[in-house]
């Protein structure tokens, strides 16, 4: 299945278990370590800096959400030399790509992937940067091993969804695993061996269950899994062994266990792989609002309402909204019960973008979802799914739309529509001053203002940089201590 039949949300006929070709992990490896095989196209480069730039961002604005802070405090402390992004604290580089990690998803904010069914860059940034700065490493040994790793864990996404997606598993940390574990393998220079063993011990780290979506939890599967895939690199490194033949064909390996025979089949990854490479298309998904990503169409939906009729919440009796079916089933929450919370219900941020006419990372702090103003809204806001028949006369070609309808106190009904957000694909991508902006959002009370604009630009270029700590120096020489 190709990733456009995916966005059209179709599924083809997959394998049987038996008849998956053995060592996926050594056929990974081989590319992982020869990668790249050609000259990166441009583009690569270009959606790589977009990837770091954003990730940086989110992960500086989640620094001191308590998913990052208590993290960091149940571990050891230990020093190193690995930046606690958002802090003057320097740590061992295992410990920073949890602590990291759990920042970079704290918000929900981070970038998303079609592919991946999920956050491919936190994972693979998170783990890489400590690595990088304990080696000295140059941006584009960086660039090489970030794209690789966005590769590894979308094409692997191409051969297990959407069945992994829907039945539970969060693609995020299952597959984030093997990402962050291909990306420090190739920034370490290890072979195609001792990467298809980082591969191995990765599949046997993978986890992530959606039951705990809307806790602290989920933002620490990002960190966990970035520490996991740093730490299977370096134990390959080392001469770990584990099962390169079967890890993943074997009747009880990642595949079967994890998805299920006849749910999977890795001759699309390894026929898509490369070509394109992932991170140019479909690309990364940046978000405009810190809240899941399966919300966004809706809320684009209500907003241009908003904006086009200049909707008053006093003046509408109700709002229908529909969403893809399976990007409802984590996000119908009608009375959230915390921030977390807040950031996966569906009826809390349509009520809030009706209230206010926009979405911020204020919204999901200090109670905001208490407010009387906005959940004297809940009751008037229901909520459906729709598949490939659509409803209310909407019917997108994929899963990533959004429709509302909004009936006015007079009767008039008024109604609007998205068949993907803004900055969902490359092809639709968002626009570079807004994702400037996004990142001094970010750093605004974690940077010192005036910093910000050079650091935005060394980041852009960083694949031009000797050394990737120049931009962990720069963020760390910002940072304003509390």
């Amino acid at each position: 299945m190709t990733v456009m039949d995916q966005e059209r949300g179709t599924e083809s006929a997959p394998q049987e278990s038996g008849v998956q070709p053995a060592g996926l992990a050594r056929e990974l490896g081989e590319r992982i370590a020869a990668f790249p095989a050609r000259p990166l196209p441009v583009a690569a480069l270009h959606w790589a800096g977009t990837g770091l730039l954003d990730t940086l961002g989110v992960t500086l604005a989640g620094s001191h959400e308590p998913a990052a802070a208590l993290a960091e405090k149940s571990l050891e402390g230990a020093s190193g030399p690995a930046l606690v992004l958002g802090t003057p604290r320097r740590t061992a580089t295992l410990d920073a790509a949890l602590i990291n990690g759990a920042a970079s998803h704290a918000l929900d904010f981070d970038d998303c992937n079609n592919t991946m069914g999920g956050h491919p860059s936190a994972p693979v940034l998170s783990a890489l940067l400590p690595l990088a700065e304990q080696l000295g490493s140059s941006g584009l040994e960086f660039a090489h091993a970030y794209i690789v790793g966005f590769e590894t864990e979308t094409k692997l996404g191409l051969a297990v969804n959407f069945h992994h997606y829907t039945k539970g598993w969060h693609p995020t940390a299952t597959l984030g695993a093997f990402g962050a574990a291909a990306a420090c393998a190739r920034l370490l220079r290890l072979d195609g061996e001792r990467t298809a063993t980082a591969l191995a011990l990765a599949a046997s780290f993978a986890s992530g269950i959606k039951a705990n979506f809307g806790t602290m939890t989920k933002p620490l599967h990002v960190g966990h899994c970035a520490r996991n895939g740093l730490y299977a690199a370096r134990l390959a490194a080392s001469g770990y062994t584990a099962n390169t033949d079967t890890v993943f064909e074997h009747k009880q390996g990642f595949l079967d266990v994890f998805n299920g025979p006849g749910t999977y089949d890795t001759e699309r990854a390894l026929q898509a792989w490369a070509d394109p490479l992932d991170i140019i298309e479909p690309g990364i998904a940046i978000k405009q609002y810190p809240c899941c990503g399966s919300t966004h169409p809706a809320i684009d939906a209500m907003l241009e309402l908003v904006g086009r009729h200049k909707l008053a919440p006093e003046a509408v009796a109700r709002v229908d909204a529909a969403i893809h079916s399976r990007r409802l089933q984590h996000t119908n929450r009608p009375d959230p019960a915390s921030e977390l919370d807040a950031k996966f219900s569906l009826q809390y941020v349509l009520a809030r973008a009706l209230a206010d006419g926009h979405i911020g990372v204020a919204d999901f702090k200090d109670g905001a979802y208490l407010q009387p103003r906005v959940r004297a809204l809940l009751p008037r806001i229901h909520v459906q799914a729709y598949d490939h028949t659509g409803v209310g006369g909407f019917a997108p070609a994929n899963h990533f739309g959004g429709w509302v309808q909004v009936t006015l106190a007079d009767g008039r009904k008024l109604a609007a529509q998205v068949d993907q957000p803004l900055g969902r694909t490359s092809a639709n991508p968002l626009p570079a001053e807004r994702l400037r902006e996004k990142f001094r959002l970010c750093a605004d009370g974690v940077l010192r203002a005036q910093a910000v604009a050079g650091i935005v630009q060394a980041i852009e270029h960083f694949h031009t940089l000797p050394r990737m700590g120049e931009i962990t120096a720069l963020i760390a020489g910002a940072t304003i201590e509390i």
